[in-house]
């Protein structure tokens, strides 16, 4: 059996890291956390890390492309929250959102880490962030 394990430091990658502000309470953690794993387990330099903030989830396909194809990022990270609620507008945010981010990646052949939470309450995003328990 072969067994190929990744090497995940990357001091020289440039990463960009598109944000919804939409439930900015919420991807504030993400960011954080993204920031935190680039930096101490990717040892990415911060002046290699640019944050670009979008209007909400379902802008990040559009920016996020921009970026991979800009030429200037190894992999983009994309961080949002999306809380089901009483309408269907939720399966189109957060369907727009996972699709899009999926097709910049295999059309763009530049990686994109999916970091969208898409809930059923605003207290499970908040658990799944970070947030309550760090």
């Amino acid at each position: 059996m072969n067994i190929i394990k990744a090497n995940v430091a990357a001091p020289d990658a440039r990463v960009a890291i598109t944000i919804a502000r939409f439930n900015q309470f919420i991807n504030d953690s993400l960011l954080d956390g993204a920031v935190d794993a680039l930096t101490r387990i990717g040892q990415v330099k911060d002046d290699n890390i640019t944050v670009v903030w979008v209007p909400g989830a379902y802008e990040l396909p559009l920016a996020t492309e921009a970026l991979a194809k800009s030429g200037k990022y190894d992999a983009v990270v994309a961080l949002g929250t999306v809380i089901r609620g009483g309408t269907a507008h939720f399966e189109y945010v957060a369907g727009g959102a996972s699709n899009g981010l999926a097709s910049v990646a295999q059309d763009s052949g530049v990686p994109v880490a999916f970091g969208v939470l898409t809930t059923e309450s605003i207290e499970q995003a908040i658990e799944r962030a970070g947030t309550k328990a760090g």
